[in-house]
């Protein structure tokens, strides 16, 4: 009998985990790093239970991926165990390549976006491990002819986002992004190569996408999340400027100081090897170090964020004039003593746009009665999900009127 690990889960209760790669996987360094990289990025400032982190998710994600293969197996999908396993690791390690908090300074840092950073860092486990990786990254690059497994790792009814939305619900407390993912999993099956969800769960799909909905204005797009992250952006465009007159000690020194290089050219093991051992400890240890400054700038940020004095960010239907903004940058300069430059970093206008469901891409599909192939769009009215919803955001100090 093979042995397994049990971990106790806060959300799913008991995880099951097979000795083997797959624990392998989960201790190694790589992996471990999650447990330093905050799930929602900077929320906990509005939700304070949002302390989760990518380590949760994954695993979470892991273990309602070895649900659905079980589901799809009992209802006569023939996958062989090697398959199980693959697809159970592309799913483990989909979010290995987030840098601090999450999706805050996605790019900021490395100029790649966070898959393409997990790609790599998938390779490099898949060397490690002598190419028992290799079937796990040709699913997860959607190369491998099971069409139906990568998008349980990757499409708009995944396991990322049936974990993500359960998870990041239950640690904020927005009970409205609750979803019923058990029903969800046990109402899927394969047709044509394609994953379907039976007819009989549609109202369960309706809720889904409602709860993604109002989680992305709720949580992910809350309007002092967003002032945390201009804070925190502008706080490192301001370092990198003022490099040389800024005492640092940190592990982000070495993305600081060489940002130019990182820029122009591609990620190399060198960049690779600093990453790997970069998480939000290091950014917050940056902060700190930082609150003294001499720079008014720096340290007006730095102990903002320290000691949540935010910047006040206000969401519009309508765009702010460019006047208005000048003037305000103005007011900062005069009022503040920042120069323009510092002010056009944290006043400022933008967008928020969000989409629920995309209908010209990669459809959900409801297996009808007739066993016929139907796209959601076809038996739902999805007017309202599919909508691109857009607003915008200005954003400026307190201290203004």
């Amino acid at each position: 009998m093979a042995r397994i690990k049990i971990i106790n889960d806060p959300v799913y209760g008991f995880i099951s985990i097979p000795y083997g790669i797959i624990l392998d996987l989960i201790d190694h360094p790589y992996f471990q790093r999650l447990r330093r990289i905050s799930q929602l990025g900077l929320s906990s400032y509005i939700y304070p239970g949002a302390t989760h982190t990518r380590f949760h998710h994954a695993l979470g994600a892991y273990h309602l991926m070895t649900k659905a293969l079980s589901t799809l197996e009992a209802k006569g999908v023939l996958l062989s165990q090697e398959e199980k396993e693959a697809a159970s690791i592309a799913i483990l390690l989909h979010d290995l390549g987030h840098g601090p908090f999450s999706h805050v300074l996605e790019s900021a840092l490395i100029p790649v976006e966070h898959e393409e950073l997990t790609l790599l860092l998938m390779e490099e486990l898949n060397n490690e491990f002598a190419g028992k990786l290799s079937l796990a990254i040709t699913i997860f690059k959607n190369e491998y002819h099971k069409k139906y497994l990568y998008q349980l790792v990757s499409s708009q009814l995944d396991m990322d986002r049936l974990d993500y939305l359960t998870r990041d619900s239950f640690y904020t407390g927005v009970s409205e992004g609750i979803i019923g993912y058990d029903r969800i999993i046990q109402m899927m099956n394969v047709y044509d190569n394609q994953l379907v969800i039976e007819e009989k769960a549609l109202f369960s799909i309706e809720k889904f996408l409602t709860a993604r909905k109002i989680m992305y204005w709720q949580v992910y797009m809350h309007k002092a999340s967003l002032s945390s992250e201009i804070m925190l952006t502008a706080l490192l465009k301001a370092i990198k400027s003022n490099f040389s007159e800024i005492p640092i000690s940190s592990g982000i020194n070495y993305f600081l100081r060489n940002q130019n290089n990182i820029n122009n050219k591609k990620i190399t093991y060198e960049i690779l090897s600093h990453f790997v051992k970069l998480d939000d400890t290091d950014v917050w240890t940056l902060v700190k170090s930082v609150i003294t400054s001499p720079n008014n700038f720096v340290s007006y940020l730095a102990k903002g964020l320290i000691d949540r004095q935010l910047l006040k960010v206000e969401i519009k239907n309508v765009q702010t004039d460019g006047d208005v903004i000048d003037k305000m940058r103005l007011q900062c300069v005069n009022l503040l003593g920042f120069t323009q430059d510092e002010a056009k970093l944290i006043i400022k206008g933008g967008t928020l746009e969000m989409s629920t469901y995309n209908q010209s891409f990669d459809e959900i599909f409801v297996n009808s009665r007739e066993k016929a192939l139907i796209p959601l769009s076809e038996v739902l009215d999805l007017h309202h999900f599919s909508q691109n919803r857009l607003r915008y955001f200005i954003s400026k100090p307190k201290e203004l009127s």
